[in-house]
C-alpha cells in the first residue's frame, strides 16, 4: 500500500511521473482493473470493490475469481489480499475504520460512472492511463504469475 505525499495526487505532473505500482496504487486502481478486464488475462475474473465507511479513506478495486486476484502487487490470494488491505487502513485509525466488499457493476474505464463515484476517468489524467495499464499488464506472464500465486498458498 502507498501513501502520497500531500500534492502528488492533485498535480497531474507529478501524479504521472509516479512509478506504475504506486500511481496504480493510489488513485488509478480502477483504470488498471478495467483494462484487465478487458483484455480477459485470466477467464472468469471479475471487479471487485473494497468501499471504506462513511468518513474513512480506503477504496481500492482490484479484479477476481473470487479465489485469485489481481492489482498492482501482482498476483495474490484474494482473501490475503483484502486482509492485509484492510488491515492497513484499519491501523491507520486509531478506531472504527471499517468497509464493504462489492462487486463493481459499473464500467471502470467510462468517464461519467467513474466521476459518479469521484474516480478520475482515463480522459482526466495527464496521459494516457489506459495505455500505461496496457504496457504494465503486457510485462507479466499472468498464468505463471497467477500459479505462483496458487501455490504459494498451499
Amino acid at each position: 500500500m502507498y501513501r502520497m505525499k500531500p500534492g502528488n495526487k492533485q498535480d497531474p505532473e507529478r501524479r504521472w511521473a509516479l512509478p506504475d505500482r504506486v500511481f496504480f496504487g493510489n488513485g488509478a486502481c480502477h483504470i488498471l482493473a478495467g483494462v484487465y478486464l478487458r483484455q480477459a488475462h485470466l477467464p472468469a475474473f471479475y471487479a471487485e470493490r473494497i468501499v471504506p465507511g462513511k468518513g474513512f479513506a480506503g477504496n481500492h478495486i482490484y479484479v477476481t475469481n473470487g479465489t485469485l486476484a489481481f492489482d498492482y502487487h501482482g498476483y495474490s490470494m484474494r482473501n490475503r489480499l483484502v486482509r492485509y488491505y484492510t488491515n492497513n487502513w484499519a491501523g491507520a485509525y486509531s478506531e472504527g475504520w471499517n468497509c464493504r466488499l462489492e462487486r463493481v457493476d459499473f464500467d471502470l474505464l467510462c468517464t461519467a460512472d467513474l466521476n459518479e463515484r469521484k474516480m478520475l476517468g482515463p480522459d482526466q489524467y495527464r496521459y494516457d492511463p489506459v495505455e500505461r495499464a496496457r504496457t504494465y499488464l503486457a510485462r507479466i506472464n499472468h498464468d505463471k504469475a497467477s500459479a505462483k500465486a496458487m501455490l504459494d498458498w498451499q
